[in-house]
């Protein structure tokens, strides 16, 4: 399916203004930079064309298994160890996203995954911000404007969170506007990190935490209580707290647990990736095709939920493909889209003003969209 396939209503979704929350920058490589950038480190690839490289990446990816799904990630961060390799992958990044119509993204990516040619972590920071201002520059001479900021992000199953939390904050008037934690979840609970997230709280610096991914309420509940995040990464597994207790043709009772509840009166966003939460098994408990996800129901619910890429490179998509994908699936139109797109901007590690901007030229471009499909 190319992009000009992805329409909705008669409009191409891929011209409508949009904003992305979750999206790993190991994620997002070009495949044919991969082969360039590991020819140049002398790094063996199990394909040498960058097609054949994008399917590998697609098939090792389908596993199931979020454990299998993340070993892709040695490949990427392999050529991401210098300066040039962070650079380019950040530039092209944001290039590839502002071509997608996106005008607002939030790369996450762990400076302490790029460290093995002797960088520094300040110094892997530093070269992604590099690498996204150009980026930036250059979508503008495209005719496109968009912005970035990076999410720092510490891995889970290591003992560096408060190291990669006070380097989050250094650096927060340079590009950075968030924390996460992220990797294995099942048995690294958001607690194992509780004093980074007790220092981020002191410093009012704004996190978001990978839970209801690959464990369960508990993780959550760890994510929100422990790690006071404004936003759960997926947070798809919330929908084990929902209980359907009817349903017929015309409606569905459905009764929240306290979980559930509490995380839909506070309006807590859930950064929702529905091919990758098909990839790895994050939905399994409902089914294994896109309308077994559960987004319809946590939508219909008034939960605060976002659509997302998560991975570009693993999932072969852009955020207007899965747009595409929960619209054809669940029979949405472009005021549900807009909605998506609203409650990203609200969600967006932005002050209150930038945000409104944000949300104004959300609304400002679906309207043009629809008039210039008139």
């Amino acid at each position: 399916m190319t992009q000009n396939e992805f329409v909705i209503d008669g409009v191409d979704v891929t011209s409508l203004p949009k904003i992305s929350l979750h999206d790993h920058l190991d994620g997002s490589l070009r495949p044919a930079t991969i082969i360039e950038l590991a020819e140049a480190e002398g790094i063996e690839l199990p394909v040498l064309d960058a097609e054949g490289l994008g399917a590998w990446f697609a098939e090792q990816s389908n596993s199931g298994s979020l454990v299998e799904y993340l070993k892709t990630f040695d490949l990427t961060c392999a050529v991401m160890q210098t300066r040039e390799g962070l650079t380019r992958v950040a530039r092209e990044s944001v290039i590839d996203l502002a071509q997608d119509g996106v005008i607002y993204g939030e790369l996450r990516w762990a400076p302490e995954q790029h460290l093995t040619q002797g960088l520094t972590l300040d110094q892997v920071v530093e070269y992604v911000q590099e690498g996204i201002e150009q980026g930036i520059v250059d979508a503008a001479a495209q005719g496109q404007s968009i912005q970035i900021g990076q999410l720092i992000t510490a891995m889970r199953h290591a003992d560096r969170g408060l190291e990669i939390a006070e380097l989050a904050v250094r650096h927060r008037d340079n590009g950075v506007v968030g924390y996460d934690i992220a990797g294995a979840e099942l048995g690294f609970p958001a607690s194992k990190h509780l004093d980074a997230f007790n220092y981020l709280a002191h410093e009012y610096f704004p996190v978001t935490i990978h839970a209801g991914e690959a464990d369960g309420l508990a993780s959550i509940e760890s994510a929100l209580f422990d790690g006071r995040a404004l936003r759960l990464g997926h947070g798809v597994r919330l929908a084990e707290d929902i209980t359907v207790e009817s349903t017929d043709e015309n409606s569905t009772i459905v009764s929240l647990g306290d979980l559930s509840q509490w995380v839909k009166d506070r309006g807590i966003t859930l950064e929702l990736s529905p091919s990758s939460n098909l990839q790895t098994g994050a939905i399994a408990a409902w089914g294994d095709d896109i309308l077994d996800h559960p987004f319809d129901l946590l939508y219909q619910l008034g939960m605060t939920v976002t659509v997302n890429t998560d991975n570009r490179l693993q999932s072969g998509t852009s955020l207007s493909r899965e747009l595409w994908l929960v619209a054809d699936a669940f029979a949405y139109g472009l005021a549900d889209l807009e909605t998506f797109q609203q409650n990203a901007a609200a969600s967006a590690f932005l002050p209150l003003e930038d945000r409104e901007a944000l949300a104004d030229a959300i609304s400002e471009g679906f309207l043009q969209a629809v008039q210039n499909s008139r």
